[in-house]
């Protein structure tokens, strides 16, 4: 079996929240509970999820920007957080991030050349020709010239700035993006071109996704895998077609259903939901469906994932 780009494995993620000398003891936030997820060379997968179920979180503890509290993250097989991680500035080089909010992501003192240039001189490279070549190279893999370098963030539109923000992701040439919800600022008309941006970018130039993502619509044109966080855990994944077609667990059902308009996207496979729920494997029952809201603060029961189909995992706990 081929060695996955990114693999995580019992990612915990924990917060002390309340408590001080008058309030008592501190208790702890489970933001990510146990999470276990693969990324493969090439592939895109996507989580999804309503807000605070943990998947920003979990995107954050990959690129280094939050520690996790227990679990391993690995790239090629090596340790990609913890004591035996990269410095950041290696960590550079395999991933980067682009942000949901392209005009706060850019520094409105600095110029798009600035912006570019910077990492490049960071990692080393002096030569000013270098520079200015890998600079234009990367302005216009995603459709901009050069001459609109000499600009400030201000001067561009919004889907021009989440551009310059997918061109500083690439200047650094990484293996791995972390898109979080990069069409959701954008307007309607301009989230196509930015999606069509990103495919192209992925088809030419080898790159591996993670895409933090709400809008279903954004992941099935994108997605060659889902999954789906509900409360810190990865209550169901596989395959984007298995997930959309087939949802198994009751909230990636709950999930599918407020979809607006769930025939452009799904067809004939919206009708699942409203049939009967399929029965888990004998011996197992769904893990807490979110029927009812529960304290956070309190771990899940125990339950795992069980495959139901090749690649289709879903949350189970025992009967």
């Amino acid at each position: 079996m081929t060695e996955p780009l990114l693999a995580i494995d019992n990612l915990h993620v924990r917060f002390p929240v309340g408590g001080g000398f008058l309030a008592g003891p501190r208790r702890m936030l489970h933001a990510v509970n146990g999470v276990d997820l693969e990324l493969a060379e090439g592939e895109c997968l996507s989580i999804v999820g309503e807000s605070g179920c943990g998947k920003s979180t979990t995107a954050l503890a990959v690129m280094g920007l939050q520690e996790p509290t227990e679990g391993t993250i690995r790239v090629r097989g090596k340790p990609f957080s913890g004591p035996a991680a990269p410095s950041r500035k290696e960590r550079a080089k395999i991933a980067q991030m682009v942000f949901q909010d392209p005009y706060a992501s850019l520094n409105p003192r600095q110029t798009v050349w600035t912006s570019l240039a910077a990492p490049l001189k960071l990692h080393g490279m002096a030569s000013r020709f270098e520079i200015a070549d890998r600079v234009e190279t990367v302005l216009r893999d995603v459709g901009l010239t050069l001459e609109q370098a000499r600009r400030y963030p201000h001067e561009f539109s919004g889907g021009q700035r989440q551009r310059i923000g997918i061109a500083r992701a690439l200047v650094l040439e990484p293996e791995m993006i972390v898109l979080d919800e990069p069409v959701s600022a954008l307007d309607v008309s301009i989230r196509a071109q930015i999606i069509n941006l990103l495919l192209d970018l992925q088809e030419r130039l080898g790159l591996s996704y993670i895409m933090i993502s709400h809008d279903l619509s954004v992941v099935e044109h994108m997605s060659d895998r889902v999954a789906v966080m509900f409360f810190g855990q990865v209550v169901e994944s596989g395959p984007w077609s298995a997930i959309f077609a087939n949802p198994i667990h009751p909230y990636t059902r709950r999930l599918i259903a407020t979809i607006p308009n769930p025939d452009a996207i799904l067809g004939d496979a919206r009708k699942v939901t409203d049939t009967p729920q399929p029965a888990p494997p004998h011996g197992w029952v769904f893990a807490n469906d979110g029927a009812s809201i529960r304290d956070v603060m309190t771990p899940p029961d125990p339950s795992e994932l069980v495959e139901v189909e090749t690649g289709h995992f879903i949350r189970l706990s025992h009967a």
